[in-house]
């Protein structure tokens, strides 16, 4: 049995944040989309902050794939 347990935290221009990463990386946005993977489309929505919840594991693929770390902390 799982018990499953929510945060939500609010990280204001993380979307920003990951767009100035993506435009210092030299790979195609394509390309990068393919690592994850995850379609263009997505990837725009989330530089525009339209997706208003990003799961954890994206996250942490995005920064694994343009190799950055934004220091996104939970707490109790």
């Amino acid at each position: 049995m799982k018990v499953r347990r929510t945060i939500d935290i609010e990280i204001p221009g993380l979307g920003k944040r990951i767009r100035q990463a993506r435009e210092a990386d030299k790979r195609s946005l394509a390309e990068i989309c393919r690592q994850i993977p995850m379609t263009t489309m997505n990837w725009y929505k989330i530089e525009s902050e339209e997706t208003k919840a990003l799961p954890i594991e994206t996250l942490q693929r995005i920064e694994e794939v343009l190799n950055v770390n934004f220091g996104i902390k939970f707490y109790e």
